[in-house]
């Protein structure tokens, strides 16, 4: 689960964390002098609230000097498709803005606290340059980035924290509130299950201190049973509409960017297959994973999400059938390309139960199926469908 800015701020500030004084409307006539004083003197930030980062040069912030430039950058704002790297061409609608007190600035830091899979534990990222793409940052000056791994049982060690801060470069009057802070950004990662804790810019402030500018907080969803203060922050927006419909129906979607739509029995597996798509050349759309014992109705809406992406230029299905049937599997993927006049090639690799009876439907339903005996002939199948 995602949150929003100033949501993801009301936890850092339950935390103990600085941050800035603001205040959020959904319509401009909200926006009267006595709601901009309860926030500060101008000049004034008026921040669009969506689920994506990049607001910044995309023209979702804004600094405002005065009432009248606050009330038409929020009516700008208000409404508006905010369209960022993150985004994708469609952008995403601004709901809400948040109106925030503008702080005089000294020094810009990026603190973000996500696990590295690669070690197995939990990880603190830190740069010395804040309010920029950490994935351009490590490309154009990876110097400028430290990461520190910690024990999960011991969580962030104090020692560690200060050679964060002391590396970081804050003075020396400031350094012992930016260790509190580190360490209060660990202890509410695991206090809360997250699965990234990011704040940036984390910067150092004339009026207070090291204090969190921006935030962006996600949790993993398979811990929120055992967290319902959280519950009051899910938005009907949180989700795309794609994955809002796969959590309906009990699978899990995600859309990327490529052509290829994937449909897969199993997480690992789904991500092997994607990986081979990507060996081959091509681009998977999406990660879509319709589980162990999915039904004909679970994979006939699985392609009706795969097949609303109009990149989607072919279609690999990859199923291993152990609790759902190769027979059951073909079936439903025959009922669902008659139902629907699927008109992409698709190509299908089964192995498992009943795997001679599911390809002999296959072939036999003379709708055209692209059949693969093993992976990595399916993925490459797929590409060349997918680029003739």
């Amino acid at each position: 689960m995602r949150l929003l800015e100033h949501q993801a701020k009301k936890i850092l500030s339950s935390w103990g964390i600085p941050i800035p004084r603001g205040a959020v409307l959904s319509r401009p006539n909200q926006l009267t002098a006595a709601f901009a004083k309860k926030v500060g003197r101008f000049p004034l930030i008026v921040k669009a609230q969506v689920y994506a980062g990049g607001r910044g040069k995309a023209g979702g912030i804004v600094k405002v000097a005065d009432l009248k430039k606050a009330i038409s950058a929020a009516a700008d704002l208000l409404g508006k498709r905010l369209v960022t790297p993150q985004t994708g061409p469609e952008g995403v609608p601004v709901k809400t803005v948040l109106l925030e007190q503008g702080l005089t600035l000294q020094k810009e830091f990026y603190i973000g606290i996500l696990i590295d899979r690669s070690k197995g534990l939990p990880m603190v990222v830190a740069a010395k340059e804040g309010g920029v793409a950490i994935e351009e940052l490590a490309l154009e000056n990876p110097q400028a980035i430290q990461t520190t791994s910690f024990d999960p049982l011991l969580g962030l060690l104090p020692f560690q924290a200060r050679q964060i801060v002391n590396w970081l470069g804050l003075p020396s009057e400031h350094r012992e509130a930016a260790v509190q802070q580190l360490l209060a950004f660990a202890r509410g990662f695991f206090e809360l299950d997250a699965s990234l804790v990011e704040v940036n810019p984390w910067a150092l402030t004339k009026e207070l201190g090291p204090v969190a500018l921006d935030a962006k907080l996600t949790f993993d969803d398979n811990g929120l049973f055992r967290h319902p203060e959280l519950s009051g922050f899910k938005t009907a927006d949180a989700d795309s509409p794609s994955e809002a419909k796969a959590r309906e129906i009990g699978i899990s979607y995600v859309g990327l960017n490529g052509s290829i739509g994937c449909m897969v029995n199993g997480a690992g597996l789904a991500m092997a297959t994607m990986d081979l798509i990507k060996l081959h050349g091509g681009e998977p759309a999406n990660f879509l994973d319709v589980g162990g014992g999915a039904d004909l109705n679970q994979v006939r809406e699985a392609f009706k999400l795969i097949l609303a992406d109009g990149q989607v230029r072919a279609v690999l299905v990859n199923i291993f059938g152990g609790i759902m049937k190769c027979d059951l599997v073909a079936q439903g993927i025959i009922g669902a390309a008659k139902t629907m006049k699927i008109k992409v090639p698709l190509v299908v690799r089964l192995e498992g139960t009943n795997v001679e009876l599911g390809r002999k439907l296959l072939q036999e339903s003379g709708l055209g199926f692209i059949t693969a005996s093993d992976m990595d002939e399916a993925a490459r199948k797929v590409v060349e469908a997918a680029n003739p």
